[in-house]
């Protein structure tokens, strides 16, 4: 999901910034131009980290920036297909719940939380399931799998990704912890 990438591009220093000291300008630069941006090879370009290595600047005829050959590291975020991730519920739908999963959210659609019939509670903003009535909300952390992804490089924030927690060690993580106390008791009764 996070990965640390050494990366090389070419920046280009503006006239009016060649008094200034090289390195930060030219991480300032990278920072402007790559944060946030979406590339489907290798994620979203969450942070550059570090300057590694310069070359000399070259300077192009009729322009006055000087254009440096830079290495870097960068930390991106790529989800991968089959990968169990945490996340947050940032809203609920009558379809199903948006999931924060680092810069992007993914959804979980109403099919795809559990086995059991859920209905939309508009009022109460949650979604709850007809036999044991456990309820998803906002704000409630859980533990699901990507099963679909369509990254947008144009729009970031258009970028589908879709999750199930429809599998033994997956849901909301209070459920989770139930299943288990329930296992460690059934576990404990039969050893007596």
């Amino acid at each position: 999901m996070y990965t640390k990438i050494r990366a090389i591009d070419v920046v280009r220093v503006p006239p009016e910034r060649l008094g200034d000291e090289l390195q930060p300008t030219v991480k300032e630069m990278l920072q402007d131009n790559l944060e946030g941006r979406m590339d489907k090879k290798i994620g979203m370009v969450i942070a550059i980290l570090d300057v590694v290595d310069m070359k000399e600047g070259r300077i192009i005829i009729g322009d006055g920036g000087v254009y440096y050959e830079t290495v870097f590291d960068m930390l991106v975020f790529k989800p991968k297909m089959q990968e169990i991730v945490e996340g947050e519920v940032v809203e609920i739908v009558a379809f199903g719940a948006f999931v924060a999963i680092g810069p992007l959210d993914g959804l979980l659609h109403i099919s795809q939380i559990t086995d059991e019939y859920i209905s939309h509670d508009e009022k109460g903003e949650k979604l709850v399931t007809k036999d044991t009535g456990k309820t998803l909300g906002e704000g409630d952390k859980l533990r699901a799998r990507i099963v679909a992804i369509s990254l947008n490089e144009m729009d970031p924030g258009d970028s589908k990704i879709g999750l199930t927690m429809r599998q033994p060690g997956l849901g909301k993580l209070e459920w989770i912890e139930e299943e288990r106390e329930k296992e460690k008791k059934g576990e404990q009764e039969n050893k007596l």
